[in-house]
């Protein structure tokens, strides 16, 4: 059977934009007999606070979504992603960067040729031995990038069409020993069967490095891509918590039930009137992935 996913971090109470991600990924399935199956995201450990699992996962199901299998946990697959980092290190495509942020972005914000802006340019890529030697006697702990070579890589998306990128050398073990994300998702589609992957378009930008990550590992061909519209405050930017009302509980203290919150979601992609409050199950009837606008819409 087909299989699709939702990968929330619990770094906060999801809001409206991340409940109807949420909601686009659980059509996407059922719509064409998938499963969905449900993973915590939470490889970064400065962030990620247990609270807002159970939070997460509960105003998921309020809505009216569910998902196949276990949750699984991002957390308890370190040796997975040691695997794959071994694996990469075997083909010599692993070195050491002690690059602070500062430093990248001042690196960065020169050209570099086909590189696109902001790009990681290599600074540590060609160190000598002297030099590596020197960065390792500082003390300051080192990130582990890969070598991506600049490959070219174009992903068609089912929301948003052909992209096409040049891929940088991105890092995948952080300085402080946290995993980086694309390593961690990227095997973890592999491991769990994802076929196609569902999420906002602001991650848009990470997906031919994930595509590119995907065939060097010998996982074959990527899943599936479909960035889904974003939900934007007043102000136009992406909605976060300081556009007011904007969580489930921040809903229902103003007297709005799930049902309510899923009605309004189902609304702004077309799926029902306003005043209408159709059951989950029945948005999965009304859902076409040609019928859905590629426009952010206000929340």
């Amino acid at each position: 059977m087909p299989t699709g996913r939702y990968a929330p971090s619990p770094t906060g109470t999801l809001h409206l934009g991340n409940l109807r991600t949420a909601l686009l990924a659980w059509l996407f399935a059922r719509s064409t007999g998938s499963r969905l199956r449900m993973r915590v995201e939470d490889v970064d450990t400065g962030r990620s606070r247990e609270h807002f699992v159970a939070e997460q996962l509960a105003d998921l199901a309020a809505i009216g979504l569910d998902w196949h299998g276990e949750v699984v946990r991002q957390s308890e697959r370190g040796e997975l992603y040691a695997a794959a980092l071994a694996a990469l290190e075997e083909q010599g495509l692993v070195y050491p960067c002690w690059c602070t942020r500062a430093e990248i972005r001042e690196a960065a914000a020169a050209p570099h040729g086909e590189l696109p802006e902001g790009a990681y340019p290599g600074t540590c890529r060609e160190l000598s031995a002297a030099q590596r030697r020197e960065r390792e006697a500082s003390g300051r702990p080192a990130a582990l990038r890969v070598r991506a070579g600049a490959a070219e890589v174009g992903v068609t998306d089912r929301v948003l069409g052909d992209v096409r990128s040049v891929v940088d050398d991105f890092v995948l073990r952080r300085s402080d020993g946290d995993w980086a994300y694309i390593l961690a998702v990227v095997v973890d589609d592999h491991e769990q069967g994802v076929e196609e992957v569902v999420r906002g378009a602001d991650l848009l930008e990470t997906t031919p490095r994930q595509a590119w990550l995907h065939r060097t590992l010998g996982y074959g061909e990527p899943p599936a891509y479909a960035h889904v519209p974003l939900m934007l405050g007043a102000d136009g930017a992406r909605l976060a918590k300081r556009h007011g009302a904007v969580t489930l509980a921040d809903r229902a203290a103003q007297g709005q039930s799930a049902d309510d919150v899923r009605a309004e979601l189902a609304a702004s992609v077309g799926l029902c009137r306003p005043n209408e409050r159709p059951a989950a199950a029945e948005l999965i009837a009304r859902f076409a992935v040609d019928g859905l606008d590629a426009s952010p819409v206000s929340g």
